[in-house]
């Protein structure tokens, strides 16, 4: 298992580049597999979920070149070669359960996918992706296989488009909607949708490979099925994810450094939390400037929520950031019910951090009164030690970048795989602006002196 050594205490100086979205490209690299034709994506971050989505999608017959140093891949599926996904990609991430509504409309077979995975912040039910299929005509169950199970979803009828409201705008819901009613017959209208901007990214996409959809204002989209489709040419959106955490970063250890290609408009919700804390960022024309302006005040509300809500993907960072302002501070996550248990470790850090099962907020919850510990207190500043960690998941992990740089001395932290799924060569940017931060590699290490 791969560790990072961090040694804290360094301001961050200088510039950064933000690759292109994780939740961007996974999701439009499925969506190409509803056609024939020749698809490029441009700025293509080098990262573990894109290789797991890249073999998936070869899986099935797709032929696909990735130059990774450019940030380019070119993906044609002329023909599905099967429609069953191995159980070894069970748990992988999220993108499995996606094949069901890219490939209904295009195979009258069997479509067999494992059970969704990702990083454990909550469970992954897919209820409503189940419901919205169903409603347009296909068949799915679940069946015991192995350790982890599959479904199996057909629509040997074919797909009939259809109204359909999501009980809650669910964005993988939402997506895998939007890709099977690509291929049914008449149009299909998703109200209360996901309307992200990598929704939108997709609902881009899909309109160049010859979709007419649209997206109403009150989280409606109307989709019409592709009579004809075309080669594609498509810019993957910035990823909003790793641009706001690189810019904690900075903040974080009092410094100062521009992120390249970060967009503004995806990013306001985030930016508005930044000013009530007040820590500082220029926007320019290419990126925004992030910089520690003094010292950080407390006392906000800060709650997740769909967007253009506060994305549930900064909380933990910002988390991370509270921790060093001035006053109680208040957290409320509204959409993963387990999505505090990264802050035990926090906490034995220095951090104080109270959790409640109450919602401490305004935002509408679905687990009011159910038990979850979905809100916290964080009162601050404190100063943190340093700690040897272990990473839970994905954005856990980066709060404990965060931790760790501020810490005065080293903390190793295992687990960076989980750092690789949706950061691309974090270590390099980091040590770019100044970070102390090398990465080992133990198990290479003993086997390459097992056999000298």
């Amino acid at each position: 298992m791969d560790i990072l050594k961090i040694k804290g205490g360094n301001p961050l100086q200088g510039s950064v580049k933000a690759a292109g979205a994780k939740n961007a490209v996974t999701k439009l690299l499925v969506a190409s597999l509803l056609s024939d034709k020749r698809c490029v994506f441009f700025n293509v971050p080098n990262i573990l979920d894109v290789e797991i989505t890249v073999d998936l999608c070869r899986e099935i017959g797709s032929t696909v070149h990735w130059d990774k140093s450019e940030g380019v891949i070119e993906i044609v599926t002329k023909e599905l070669t099967t429609t069953y996904i191995p159980q070894r990609f069970s748990g992988s991430n999220r993108i499995p359960i996606l094949m069901i509504g890219a490939l209904l409309g295009r195979t009258d077979e069997d479509i067999i996918v494992p059970t969704a995975g990702g990083c454990k912040i909550g469970p992954r039910p897919i209820d409503f992706h189940i419901s919205s299929m169903e409603k347009l005509g296909a068949t799915i169950e679940f069946r015991a296989m192995k350790k982890e199970g599959a479904y199996f979803a057909r629509a040997h009828q074919g797909l009939r488009g259809t109204l359909i409201e999501l009980p809650f705008p669910s964005v993988g819901a939402t997506e895998n909607t939007i890709l099977a009613s690509c291929r049914a017959k008449g149009g299909t209208v998703i109200r209360n949708a996901a309307i992200e901007p990598e929704i939108v990214d997709l609902v881009l996409f899909l309109q160049k490979l010859g979709v007419g959809i649209v997206v109403d204002v009150d989280r409606t989209i109307r989709i019409q099925p592709a009579q004809e489709f075309y080669e594609v040419e498509h810019q993957v959106m910035t990823d909003r994810i790793e641009a706001a955490s690189l810019g904690m970063a900075a903040i974080s250890t009092q410094g100062k450094v521009f992120v390249e290609g970060a967009q503004h408009f995806h990013m306001i919700t985030f930016l508005n939390k930044l000013r009530e804390i007040g820590a500082g960022f220029n926007v320019r024309n290419n990126g925004i400037e992030f910089f520690y302006r003094g010292p950080l005040k407390g006392g906000i509300l800060l709650e997740t929520d769909v967007h253009p809500g506060f994305l549930t993907d900064w909380q933990q960072p910002f988390v991370a950031l509270l921790t060093q302002a001035h006053g109680h501070s208040i957290v409320h996550e509204t959409v993963y019910e387990n999505r505090f248990g990264y802050t035990e470790t926090l906490k034995e850090m220095g951090a104080d951090i109270q959790h409640f099962t109450h919602c401490l907020g305004n935002v509408p919850c679905r687990f009011k009164s159910q038990n979850y510990c979905h809100s916290i207190v964080v009162k601050g500043p404190t100063p943190l030690v340093s700690k040897d960690i272990t990473i839970p998941d994905l954005r856990a992990g980066f709060a404990y970048v965060i931790a760790a740089l501020m810490a005065p001395d080293t903390s190793l932290i295992s687990g960076a795989h989980f750092l690789d799924r949706g950061y691309e060569n974090l270590v390099d940017k980091l040590v770019s602006v100044g970070a102390d931060v090398a990465r080992d590699t133990p198990a290479l290490k003993k086997n390459v002196a097992a056999i000298v």
